[in-house]
């Protein structure tokens, strides 16, 4: 049973980014409050291509999902949206606007395909609409602005890297947390669809773990300039998955 505090939000101060980081403590709890399964931003609804990759026999089992995510991690969507979110988060930590409406641009450009784009698009909102409704912020409400001046949604990785910054979350640690959730759910989709059990699905989590602390630590400072990707089999089944005939997922 999920219990609902009455209490309200305590908001997070102004200027919170530059003066005062959360306590360590503090901060675990709040990343793994904000990149948990349980947070609304319908991340079990993505496969990220995984589901039509199963149709074309690409991924049949436990080894071949490894696989398949570590490739997303290291040559497509999981090293973007890592470089994407500290772009953000510097931006932010900076008041830059200006910088940070170049990053919704190039995160909101640098998609495969339209699921893709909707499944970024989509948990970006969903997560800024979450964390300012629970944590509110004057910089969260104004993330919104160089958004629709620019008139691209706020990407996902975009959104958490700005809400970590406001509330003085290390990039590091944005980073790391953001990454292992991404590839979480994509091991998620894979346990349902292929089917896998509970622990071969743990299994592949665990395998990962070396994976997403690399691509985490490569990203480490990287810029707008050094975006780009190589899963070209990951956009593929993405693009063949929106016309895909039966299909649990929205990509």
């Amino acid at each position: 049973m999920i219990m609902h505090s009455t209490m309200p939000a305590e908001p997070m101060s102004e200027g919170s980014s530059q003066e005062t980081a959360l306590a360590d403590g503090q901060a675990l709890l709040r990343l793994m409050t904000w990149l948990s399964p349980a947070f609304p931003v319908g991340g079990f609804s993505y496969s990220h291509g995984i589901e039509y990759a199963l149709e074309a026999g690409l991924v049949r089992d436990a080894d071949a999902l490894r696989d398949w995510i570590e490739g997303v991690l290291r040559f497509g969507a999981g090293r973007n949206d890592a470089i994407l979110l500290g772009c953000a988060w510097r931006a932010e930590a900076a008041r830059d606007d200006e910088r940070l409406a170049d990053v919704l641009a190039w995160a909101d450009a640098f998609r495969g395909t339209a699921e893709l784009a909707l499944e970024s698009a989509a948990q970006g909102r969903a997560f800024l609409a979450a964390v300012r409704a629970a944590w509110p912020h004057p910089r969260l409400d104004a993330l919104a602005s160089p958004a629709a001046d620019c008139a691209r949604p706020p990407a996902y990785p975009v959104a958490v890297g700005v809400a970590c910054a406001v509330a003085g979350i290390g990039e590091a640690a944005a980073r790391l947390a953001f990454l292992h959730a991404f590839a979480a759910n994509l091991v998620s989709a894979g346990v349902r669809l292929i089917p896998l059990g509970q622990s071969d699905g743990l299994r592949v989590l665990a395998a990962l773990e070396p994976v997403v602390r690399e691509v985490s630590a490569e990203a480490a400072g990287l810029d707008l300039s050094d975006l780009g990707a190589a899963a070209w089999m990951a956009d593929w089944c993405s693009a063949r998955h929106e016309t895909q005939y039966t299909r649990l997922f929205r990509s």
